[in-house]
């Protein structure tokens, strides 16, 4: 790895490899686009996802994305050159989060879209703060706790994607042939694209999946143009679009989904620093970063958009690349800015039909819910580990597919917990992690090593305990449909 520290050396290709290296603007362009390409579906989605919960138009949600996109390169240029303490200075790219979807789903459909804001802008605040003394309280978010909590988010999110891909909710269509056919083959061209294609092209499976299934939509004379029509050439993102309303409810569970966001951009922050720098993650990174993903999602809100927070996808892409150059990314960032200010491409993403956009989602969230087996994998199957994580999960998930078990608490408590799955997990697994003795179970078996086997290679232990885990969901993971009375409702 190449020496971090800003290099008075003459601009060269080579400092891709480097933290603070200096690369050419043309040669810097195309792998700040890359990172772009890799998560531009995914920084669209929540948008889309919640603006139509939410009952909003299509010119709403065209006005929406074209604030996301500015919002993000925002993000990303303080997480790459912080402000004061505000900001990591690594490469991490952020984006609008999923983890918010389905209980702005369940605010948005209730309240309606200006309290979703008006949470978002308390909350963020809240986690900014957080960020700036993270020191103090950082220790208390174990491995164990940031990998179930990442699961319950990657199972939370299935019934979502599943909705997407009948034609949306509400559709007069919805479950038809037409979007089953048009869901199918965008999921299967996302998947084809993976297995075949080489190198970080890999990483643009999703919008290989969605211009198929964009143009094939077309064809099927199931896009509808007319929201383009009328549209400016450059506008920018309107301040202050909703009346923001402030209910309690609606901000404590959106803050508590702040605490598991934060346990995501704490993972990515190290993640990063591990893969891309070969180092581990400073405590002053961590913090920045996390005051960035509360801060930046206050002003977020001030815009109509949702909290915004790392990208994991982006960190994968730095993983496998290992090009870290702030200046590079930094041009990606600059080119979401762009594209923050010209509406018609908000516009023309708006026209994105429901099943195109389920195609993709789908195996995005099914990702989400691998990656936390995997990092529970990480975190070793000490019996400790899974009782936190089985536990957690069963009652988080469990309970709130049966959301009468919450009749008897205050309404306050329903709202936040009753169809909010992750809050469930999140708080049960924190209690767990605090009263559960430090030696519990440590030891449950030898470690089975195969006489002989490639180093690395799974023990007999580790896929015994990995069936163990599984298994331990599969009761109370029957279907998915955490949220499913949210989009009934709308």
């Amino acid at each position: 790895m190449k020496n971090n520290k800003r290099s008075s050396q003459p601009a060269s290709i080579d400092n891709i490899y480097s933290l603070n290296g200096r690369v050419p603007v043309a040669k810097s362009i195309p792998f700040g686009l890359q990172h772009i390409l890799a998560m531009f579906v995914a920084n669209i989605a929540p948008i889309l996802i919640v603006g139509a919960a939410s009952g909003l138009s299509t010119a709403e949600l065209a006005s929406l994305i074209q604030s996301a996109m500015m919002i993000a390169g925002i993000g990303t240029l303080i997480q790459l050159f912080p402000l004061w303490r505000i900001g990591s200075g690594l490469p991490i790219v952020m984006g609008i989060s999923f983890t918010f979807v389905s209980i702005c789903c369940y605010i948005g459909a209730v309240y309606g879209y200006g309290a979703v804001m008006g949470a978002v802008l308390i909350g963020g605040i809240i986690e900014g703060l957080l960020g700036l003394f993270a020191r103090y309280w950082m220790k208390l978010i174990t491995p164990v706790i940031a990998a179930t909590v990442v699961t319950a988010i990657g199972f939370s999110l299935l019934s979502v994607g599943s909705t997407s891909f009948g034609g949306g909710s509400g559709s007069a269509d919805f479950g038809s042939a037409k979007n089953w056919i048009l869901g199918s083959v965008t999921l299967i061209c996302c998947i084809g694209f993976n297995i075949f294609a080489k190198s970080y092209f890999k990483q643009l499976s999703v919008l290989f999946g969605l211009i198929v299934g964009y143009i094939l939509a077309i064809f099927m004379g199931m896009v509808d143009f007319s929201s383009i029509a009328g549209t400016s050439i450059i506008s920018f993102p309107h301040f202050m679009p909703y009346k923001m309303e402030f209910r309690p409810d609606a901000i404590l569970s959106v803050v508590l989904i702040f605490l598991v966001s934060a346990t995501e951009t704490i993972g990515d922050t190290t993640a990063l620093a591990a893969s891309g720098l070969n180092r581990d993650a400073e405590t002053k990174e961590i913090s920045g970063s996390l005051a960035c993903d509360g801060f930046v999602s206050s002003i977020s809100s001030l815009f109509g958009c949702l909290p915004i927070t790392s990208f994991s996808q982006n960190i994968g892409l730095v993983a496998m690349t290992k090009v870290v150059n702030r200046f590079t990314i930094a041009t990606g960032a600059v080119i979401m800015i762009l594209a923050g200010i010209f509406p018609i491409f908000g516009a023309l993403l708006a026209t994105l039909p429901d099943a195109v956009l389920g195609g993709c989602t789908i195996m995005m969230f099914g990702t989400i819910v691998i990656s936390g087996i995997q990092m529970m994998g990480r975190c070793g199957y000490s019996q400790r580990n899974i009782t936190i994580a089985a536990l957690s999960l069963s009652i988080g998930i469990g309970f709130t597919e049966v959301p009468e078990l919450f009749s008897l608490f205050p309404a306050i408590i329903q709202n936040v917990f009753a169809q909010n799955c992750v809050a469930v997990v999140f708080v049960v697994a924190i209690i767990l992690n605090l009263i559960l003795p430090k030696k519990y179970g440590d030891k449950i078996s030898p470690v089975i090593v195969n006489e002989g086997a490639p180093k690395g290679a799974p023990s007999l232990f580790s896929a015994y305990a990995t069936l163990l885990f599984v298994n331990s969901l599969s009761s109370s993971v029957s279907a998915s449909v955490t949220y499913q009375t949210i989009f009934s409702a709308v």
